[in-house]
């Protein structure tokens, strides 16, 4: 009886470690974040759907997380594993480094400086950069003749302008854009959620607005990007960065990621954002759609 006893008992402690084990997350687990706006969401499925058809690894998404810095200090401490992310940015906002425009040595300084200081490693860009596009109503651009910010300057003090928290406060954004074009408004910017800022251009509560050049909804709509003709803002490839371990644990991912490398054009990726923001497309069906087209893959 004893020793029925010590199987039985047996049997049911081998049944309790099977069920905590298969509570446990899995190790060959990743976690994909991306910052709180559309561009990103996609960029974050496309790798997601990525790797999941190209390995067996799992994908736990977590989009919409915040900002830059939730981003990065998210893959810092490791609660994210990788997330899409811009060379400029980087450059800027996380390296603080002062602006410069050439592409090649943006992307080449955050690649190193990523590894040395971060542990992290960026992927081969996905082919398109997206850089801020100050933009205008195109009736306004039209009255007063306006195709640049040199020329607006002029006349920004009768106007209100509409910015996202990040822009208003980082190294690359309204302080030293101001300064370079003199832009005096008619009262302190407004801070917006990026995914009003049309809207709000729009409907006149504002003039002016920091978006991004590759927003499905600026080939949709009666809007003008000004020119940058000081070349204030730097480059901003968008790519992939990634813990360093993950490459070390799993050395086919760096492959897989870069398989992306050069598939998005400007125009694609403003499509794609269209598909989205403007037609209300599921972003998964989008992605699927694009993958299939382009790499002839997806889930």
């Amino acid at each position: 009886m004893k020793v029925k006893k010590f199987v039985a008992l047996f049997l049911l402690m081998m049944g309790l470690l099977s069920a905590i084990a298969a509570c446990q997350p899995t190790q060959d687990k990743i976690v994909i974040g991306t910052k709180n706006f559309t561009e990103q969401v996609i960029l974050g499925e496309i790798l997601a759907q990525q790797i999941e058809s190209k390995t067996k690894l799992q994908v736990e998404r977590k989009f919409n997380l915040g900002g830059t810095f939730v981003c990065h200090n998210g893959i810092v401490n490791g609660q994210i594993d990788l997330y899409p992310e811009y060379s400029g940015t980087a450059y800027t906002t996380i390296l603080k480094l002062p602006v410069i425009t050439d592409p090649k040595q943006v992307f080449e300084t955050v690649k190193d400086e990523y590894v040395r200081r971060f542990k992290l490693a960026w992927s081969v860009p996905f082919g398109f950069n997206n850089g801020f596009a100050m933009v205008i109503r195109g009736a306004d651009a039209r009255q007063y003749k306006l195709k640049t910010l040199s020329q607006a300057a002029a006349q920004t003090p009768k106007w209100t302008a509409g910015f996202g928290f990040e822009f208003l406060n980082r190294e690359d954004g309204f302080p030293g854009l101001s300064k370079t074009y003199n832009l005096k408004f008619a009262g302190q910017p407004k801070v917006l959620d990026l995914g009003l800022l049309y809207r709000a251009l729009q409907d006149k509560q504002v003039d002016l607005v920091a978006g991004n050049t590759t927003d499905g909804l600026l080939s949709a709509q009666d809007l003008v990007v000004l020119e940058d003709d000081k070349r204030y803002f730097p480059p901003y490839q968008a790519a992939a960065v990634a813990r360093q371990d993950l490459f070390q644990k799993h050395p086919d991912l760096r492959q897989v990621l870069d398989q992306l490398g050069g598939k998005l054009s400007e125009q694609k990726m403003r499509e794609l954002n269209y598909r989205v923001d403007g037609k209300k497309e599921d972003v998964k069906q989008v992605v699927k759609e694009f993958l299939q087209s382009n790499l002839g893959s997806a889930v």
